[in-house]
């Protein structure tokens, strides 16, 4: 039985021209003359096709955030850390976004969670000369691109709406360069700017919103270096909610009198996955580098990383909570967490569900780097269907001196739960009846008190939830801005 299929589109032109066409490749040439070609190689260098015919928002992201060599801090596959559309869940499910696509204020909402500066606007938010001078810094620069969501129809091209990256620009010309993320239908193609602006200029039915172009850039530095909020599980919801809700609820409704008393009301309600919504972040390192010194890279990594660790360690609010933890019986060892982690990472070399993978033991040994520091690295023997496989992390730690010497610290959930409370906004203290308590416990999550790369982790932490809270209540759609605070 003969089936229905498709080979391509031919491109309608005018009014495109394809790039690698005769005329393509002149405008090509001539705009990188002028020097506003300059950001067509990093995005070139990472092209790749939609790999569903809905995911055209997912692939332009993925395009970008790579081309601007933005760490995402979690595993693609096998060790390799490396943007890919179905890592771009944290604001809409995937299965959603295959069936219907993905509207514009999502798209920017990924970009922020992803760790990116993004600068939005809608149609109705700018005008053509202001998205001609914002075309012209993005192609005039590496460290900026541009993603552009048009429908297709100005052009005479089939479909509705689209996303795809803009990859260069003649000025004299007044055309951009589209680079068609739907590969398997069109070509990276020139069009008239202007023509651009009018296809932008449309009405989205998914939202009664127009479309528009986003610009994004580097962050200053890698967000998330230690810790980060996972939305991979569904629960995220009932913890978002929990955190940004009821926290501030619980803390004005009942009797507390001691930074202890808050602990206990906000620790013993927390939902019991809530440690699956934040993770410390540990490093997998491949077979081949096991038994090797630490390179440089992965010196200056784990240096930040121990960095932020000790700063969480030297607030006067993990004291609290260290002290609190151990009077309810709070139990948490590098070896556990470590064992989980050990066979995610056999998960993520292999390919199979880390259900099917055991930890048998778990050594911690050091290794040198430049300069003869050392570094942690944990080696857990994983086990499946009887065969064993040695997994190696990377592991931040900081010391304490003790009586007995120096003691080794590493994160654990005391750590983890300060970070998080030091990520609620500052206002979800404010019900607390007593006056002096609720400025104590103010003053302990303040940020000014913070050190400064600590200041950035949790601030990323507050963006994140935030960015959360907005696509909770729907409202990605009206609020492009990165959250402030």
């Amino acid at each position: 039985m003969a089936m229905a299929s498709l080979y391509r589109r031919s491109l309608p032109s005018p009014p495109a021209i394809d790039f690698s066409s005769s005329e393509g490749k002149k405008i090509f040439n001539e705009a990188l003359q002028k020097g506003t070609m300059e950001g067509f190689f990093r995005l070139i260098s990472y092209f790749q096709t939609q790999s569903e015919p809905a995911y055209c928002g997912l692939a332009s992201l993925s395009v970008v955030l790579n081309a601007l060599s933005i760490d995402p801090g979690r595993k693609w596959k096998g060790p390799w850390r490396w943007f890919d559309e179905s890592m771009l869940d944290c604001c809409e499910p995937l299965e959603v976004v295959k069936e219907k696509g993905i509207s514009f204020g999502k798209v920017v909402c990924l970009a922020h969670c992803s760790g990116a500066k993004v600068e939005a606007f809608r149609t109705n938010q700018t005008t053509i000369d202001d998205f001609r001078k914002f075309v012209m810094k993005c192609s005039t620069s590496e460290n900026c691109h541009m993603i552009s969501t048009y429908h297709r129809g100005v052009f005479k091209q089939t479909g509705s709406g689209h996303f795809s990256p803009i990859g260069g620009y003649n000025a004299e010309r007044d055309m951009a360069l589209i680079l068609d993320v739907a590969r398997f239908k069109y070509p990276p193609h020139w069009v008239p700017l202007k023509l651009l602006w009018e296809a932008m200029d449309s009405i989205d039915d998914s939202t009664g919103k127009r479309r528009g172009f986003m610009l994004i850039s580097r962050p200053h530095r890698e967000p998330g270096l230690l810790y980060t909020l996972s939305c991979k599980d569904e629960s995220w919801i009932s913890i978002a909610k929990y955190l940004k809700e009821d926290v501030p609820r619980l803390v004005s409704s009942q009797h507390v009198d001691s930074v202890e008393k808050i602990l206990s009301v906000v620790f013993k309600s927390l939902p019991s996955n809530f440690n699956t919504f934040i993770r410390w972040v540990a490093e997998l390192r491949i077979a081949e580098d096991t038994k090797q010194n630490l390179s440089a890279e992965e010196k200056s990594r784990l240096n930040l990383k121990q960095v932020v660790l000790k700063e969480v360690h030297e607030t006067e609010l993990f004291k609290h909570i260290s002290k609190f933890l151990s009077t309810v019986g709070y139990e948490d060892s590098l070896t556990y967490a470590a064992a989980k982690a050990c066979c995610q990472g056999a998960e993520i070399l292999s390919g199979c569900s880390s259900k099917e993978f055991c930890c048998r033991e778990t050594c911690v040994t050091c290794v040198k780097g430049p300069g003869e520091a050392e570094g942690t690295v944990v080696t857990g023997v994983v086990v499946r269907d009887g065969s064993e496989q040695n997994v190696d992390l990377l592991v931040p730690s900081t010391q304490t001196d003790c009586e007995c010497g120096p003691e080794a610290n590493y994160p654990a959930g005391n750590d983890v739960f300060t970070v998080l409370l030091l990520a609620l906004p500052p206002q979800t203290w404010s019900g607390i009846k007593d006056q002096a308590l609720m400025h104590e416990m103010k003053q302990l999550v303040s940020m000014a008190s913070l050190p400064t790369m600590l200041q950035e982790e949790v601030l990323h932490l507050r963006r994140q939830l935030q960015l959360l809270k907005r696509c909770q209540e729907n409202k990605e759609e009206e609020d492009f801005a990165a959250p402030a605070f």
